[in-house]
């Protein structure tokens, strides 16, 4: 009697010990346990820690509170102002409701990255290539609130949205280079012609100046010569200025100097006519 007794406690003690085993879960502090009881959804979520499910009767499933990552596949489309374009992007959400996002959709993961391929491919269709390329948080802000409007009933939420790279066409590639060229040319012709407005005032200035002093033009000429002196070379081009030939030709240019006459007239003080 007593040994029947002994094995039913035994046989007893094991089914406690299995039956505790196949009852015992365990949740993680980033995860919240949502509980199926002969398929009707027990409102009370289960926190971090041990928990015990009934066996057979209850199925639990864990659900993932941190925020993920997901890369969203790279979508060809065509901008407003018809150029082909090739976008990829990243999105980061995280499951707020963990009963809604086991009930409201099969695959919470699935449906989000669906609706960013759909939502990017839209976005495209409705941006300029200058947005794409320039103005990218205003289309992040919008494909963000594209996708999200729809996750808030699957108890999802969209953290970001970031558009990563914008691939282009080759020939547009090549287009955009020649057109930034062009304008860093047209830039520098500009600042060029510019610069030589200013040289050349500068230069009437000086030339009105020394006009009014002729030697200071060849004390100009002289700081030249010692300038190019100083380079100790074997040969020397000296410059010879107009306004100097100009300046000894107006010297040459100018009535002799008339001399006062020796003697009175006659054979012998007078000036000489004809041949001796």
């Amino acid at each position: 009697m007593v040994e029947e007794l002994v094995a039913v406690g035994a046989t007893l003690g094991a089914v406690g010990v299995v039956y505790a085993m196949a009852a015992a879960r365990v949740i993680k502090q980033y995860e919240r346990g949502v509980v199926l009881r002969l398929g009707k959804l027990q409102r009370s979520v289960r926190g971090p820690g041990f928990t015990m499910v009934v066996p057979g009767v209850d199925r639990l499933r864990k659900v993932n509170m941190q925020i993920v990552t997901m890369p969203v596949p790279a979508q060809d489309g065509i901008t407003r102002d018809n150029v082909t374009v090739r976008v990829d992007a990243v999105i980061y959400f995280k499951v707020v409701d963990a009963a809604e996002a086991v009930m409201q959709v099969e695959d919470y993961r699935f449906a989000v990255s669906q609706m960013a391929q759909t939502s990017l491919r839209s976005i495209i269709g409705k941006s300029d290539l200058d947005d794409l390329l320039s103005n990218r948080e205003k289309l992040n802000q919008g494909l963000e609130l594209m996708i999200d409007s729809p996750a808030i009933g699957w108890g999802v939420q969209i953290d970001r949205v970031e558009i990563k790279d914008v691939s282009l066409p080759e020939t547009m590639k090549r287009s955009m280079a020649r057109q930034a060229e062009a304008d860093r040319e047209r830039r520098a012709r500009v600042i060029n012609a510019d610069a030589e407005l200013q040289a050349s005032k500068k230069l009437a200035e000086a030339a009105h100046e020394m006009s009014e002093e002729p030697a200071a033009l060849q004390l100009r000429l002289l700081q030249t010569v010692v300038a190019v002196a100083a380079e100790k070379n074997s040969t020397l081009v000296l410059p010879f200025p107009v306004e100097l030939l100009r300046f000894l030709e107006r010297a040459q240019q100018a009535p002799p100097v008339k001399l006062p006459e020796s003697g009175g007239p006659g054979p012998s003080g007078g000036a000489r006519t004809g041949q001796d």
